[in-house]
């Protein structure tokens, strides 16, 4: 398998910073409720063979806290993302190349480098 040398810029302030956010957006989004604007709840009909029945309490709608927070999130979220897709190091790579270098960027957080291997 080919090991990318991925600048520490697009390593660090771009892919590792997006996956940050990514999951402190995330982890944020779990305390939301479940509408951004008020909505009813509703119960949906009994499954059958399994009685399961879905349904969601009222929503109060998002504060404007929450909103401003959740925009804050969206537009780091679109820079980071904007920051890693138009690096230059992409231009050094083309064809399949550029695709798995894109799959092995998105992964090269997950272990530790190994030691004296290059790309």
């Amino acid at each position: 398998m080919t090991r990318y040398a991925f600048p520490q810029d697009l390593r660090d302030a771009a892919q590792l910073a997006l996956h940050q956010t990514q999951a402190e957006y995330e982890q944020y989004a779990t305390t939301l409720p479940w509408s951004a604007e008020p909505m009813p709840g509703w119960e949906g009909d009994k499954q059958l063979h399994s009685g399961y029945r879905s349904s969601k309490p009222d929503s109060p709608g998002y504060t404007e806290e929450q909103r401003q927070q959740v925009a804050a999130y969206r537009a780091r979220l679109l820079e980071l993302s904007t920051q890693v897709v138009t690096h230059s190091f992409w231009e050094t790579l083309k064809g399949n190349g550029l695709f798995a270098a894109h799959m092995q960027l998105k992964h090269v957080h997950d272990a530790p480098e190994p030691q004296g291997e290059a790309a």
